[in-house]
């Protein structure tokens, strides 16, 4: 059997707008490791990033900027024609706009996650994924290693090829509160319905113990090659999503320890 995958837990984070909020940030924050902050386009505002960011430092969370096509109304869930220099410009923008934010509390970047519709678009093309991954390069120098600010995407997709051949470390992702179908894509949808806790727990240690996707069908698929490690994700907007974090957490925490990773 292979060794169990070495794994975190990331959240998106800070999604709230104005005097709206949007889960529960300070809950999630004490249980998770990576926080997904987004950058205006299709949540937040400058007070909630400021908020946000302060909160990830007092939780010693590590920051990933999470930009968004430019979608309020849509929250970032619906695709959208846009050509690669677009897009490019669209996330060094946001990015641009947390990365100040990261300077005034003196945290670093440690990687950018594509949101919602977006981050199917980049991984199924190419070029929108090596625009993407691109902007990584010109945050370099607010990088939390040294190999500079990390990629967080789909393994087996366009996003770790361009990360590849970019040579940008990449963090692969999975999510424990969406489904994939047969044939391994991530199903994204505007809103998200409630997932049973021990729906996500099997679909957990069927991730770190047999490096397995559980699909809609009732498949494993193999979650890629070259993947040791994977941060899970769990969404703010999900209902439970405090429960669901904790529950995940527990998993990846003893997984963790038992290979010897910690």
């Amino acid at each position: 059997m292979s060794k169990p995958l070495k794994a975190t837990v990331n959240c998106d984070m800070g999604e709230g707008f104005s005097l709206y909020t949007m889960g529960d940030d300070e809950g999630l924050m004490k249980t998770i490791h990576l926080a997904n902050v987004a950058c205006g386009f299709h949540a937040s505002d400058f007070s909630v990033m400021n908020k946000t960011v302060a909160l990830a430092k007092s939780n010693n969370v590590l920051v990933g900027a999470h930009p968004s096509l430019p979608d309020l109304q849509g929250f970032g869930r619906r695709e959208m024609a846009i050509e690669p220099d677009e897009l490019e410009s669209c996330f060094i923008y946001q990015v641009g706009a947390l990365d100040g934010f990261l300077k005034r509390y003196g945290l670093p970047m440690n990687h950018i996650k594509p949101h919602g519709s977006v981050y199917g678009q980049t991984a199924r093309s190419i070029d929108l994924a090596r625009a993407v991954v691109g902007v990584t390069k010109i945050f370099k120098s607010s990088a939390a290693s040294p190999q500079g600010v990390a990629f967080m995407g789909l393994a087996g997709t366009a996003h770790q090829q361009a990360a590849e051949e970019l040579g940008v470390p990449f963090i692969a992702e999975w999510f424990a509160d969406l489904d994939y179908n047969d044939e391994g894509k991530l199903l994204i949808t505007k809103k998200h319905d409630p997932v049973p806790i021990e729906v996500v727990r099997q679909r957990v240690t069927n991730l770190l113990r047999f490096h397995k996707v559980s699909t809609v069908g009732g498949r494993l698929l193999d979650i890629g090659a070259n993947v040791a490690e994977v941060s899970i994700c769990c969404h703010s907007d999900t209902p439970g999503a405090v429960e669901i974090a904790q529950a995940v957490k527990a998993l990846v925490d003893e997984s963790n320890r038992e290979a010897g990773y910690v």
